[in-house]
């Protein structure tokens, strides 16, 4: 199972992560597409090779082709609109904000899953790339669908969790000598 060579491969140090990695992935109350494509979005997400090897095949063996395929569009969007709207919000001159921001986001109302399966993905991913506005929007969307926020806070977790199991493994590699 991909979960148990993750924490295989963690230091003692990180004692807690592998902990949690059990905890809330392993032991997850979410249905299996909401999980998988969580932790999909957020593997691809952290930018890790070492962790999107290891859980990209469970997720896959866990989602409809189309659920695959959205949770990796949910990364791949939020890669670009995390980086825009974070910076409008970042930006003192908000002159920038009342501008047509003219970039493609076509996935997002046709994810080819449900809607909200699909916005949790991008909460998950917006929180490790630390876009505030784009969280604040996919959770009233969530919230809208009638998301409860055990949920959302069950992907805060995943987000959480992944990214810190994704520094952890990659710093260890750097200071073993290894390349990606």
């Amino acid at each position: 199972m991909a979960l148990d060579d993750l924490k295989a491969a963690l230091p003692e140090y990180a004692k807690d992560l592998k902990l949690n990695l059990s905890a809330i992935i392993g032991n997850s109350d979410l249905p299996a597409q909401q999980l998988w494509g969580t932790v999909l979005a957020c593997a691809m997400a952290t930018r890790s090779p070492s962790v999107l090897r290891e859980l990209e095949p469970e997720a896959k063996a866990n989602l409809t082709p189309a659920a695959y395929n959205a949770a990796k569009g949910a990364a791949a969007v939020m890669g670009m609109n995390n980086v825009y709207y974070r910076t409008l919000h970042l930006l003192s001159d908000k002159e920038y904000s009342s501008m047509r921001a003219g970039l493609r986001m076509n996935i997002i109302g046709t994810p080819g899953v449900e809607k909200a399966d699909f916005e949790l993905w991008c909460f998950a991913v917006s929180a490790i790339n630390g876009c505030g506005q784009c969280l604040d929007s996919h959770e009233a969307v969530l919230r809208k669908h009638g998301v409860e926020r055990e949920v959302i806070q069950a992907s805060m977790k995943i987000a959480a969790i992944l990214q810190g199991v994704a520094a952890t493994l990659d710093s260890e590699a750097v200071l073993a000598g290894v390349t990606a």
